[in-house]
């Protein structure tokens, strides 16, 4: 993980009741696109890419890299769950100089609904509540994702912050290590 001393990656991949979190692979560039060009998924974070660019830019192994997470239900990708640093430069912090632990998810729309975000998430908060202990981590969401908003309540999250972003009024909340995750 970026900037994050001490933590091997990628780590062992992680089993929950149905999901595996895992680094990412090559067989995974098909469900990266479709997961980036999808309208419904892009409607929070600043919209769809067009699936032209995506197939030129996108590397023969999208996601390698430290913090990602890639979803695989029944050996098929649905999704990927992210835990970076947020950016200092980024607004809504908890610290003054930033660089907080970030949780961020992306599921493709067929596995909305079915709580594979929440046991996906809670996998992933779990591993680095042990790979750094009593480090929080955040998680930032527009208001108006009221999907999101209920997720980060069932993490555990608290809010610590309101502010503008994106044209959107986004929702900071924090979790501090060693909160119950839901199982």
């Amino acid at each position: 993980m970026t900037g994050l001393e001490g933590v091997d990656w990628p780590p062992d991949a992680l089993a929950t009741e149905r999901l595996v979190l895992r680094g990412a692979e090559a067989r995974d560039r098909a469900a990266f696109i479709e997961l980036f060009a999808s309208p419904e998924v892009g409607t929070y974070v600043g919209g769809a890419r067009p699936r032209e660019e995506l197939e030129r830019a996108v590397p023969e192994v999208p996601g390698r890299r430290p913090g990602v997470f890639v979803v695989e239900l029944d050996g098929a990708m649905i999704g990927m769950i992210t835990l970076e640093r947020r950016a200092a430069e980024r607004p809504g912090h908890i610290r003054p100089e930033g660089e907080e632990a970030e949780l961020g998810y992306l599921l493709l729309p067929d596995a909305w609904g079915r709580g594979y975000a929440a046991e996906a998430c809670a996998a992933v908060l779990d591993w680095f509540a042990g790979a750094r202990p009593g480090e929080p981590v955040v998680l930032c969401t527009q208001i108006a994702n009221e999907r999101a908003m209920r997720l980060a309540a069932k993490l555990g999250f608290t809010e610590v912050k309101r502010f503008e972003d994106y044209g959107a009024e986004q929702w900071l909340g924090v979790r501090k290590s060693g909160s119950v995750s839901p199982r």
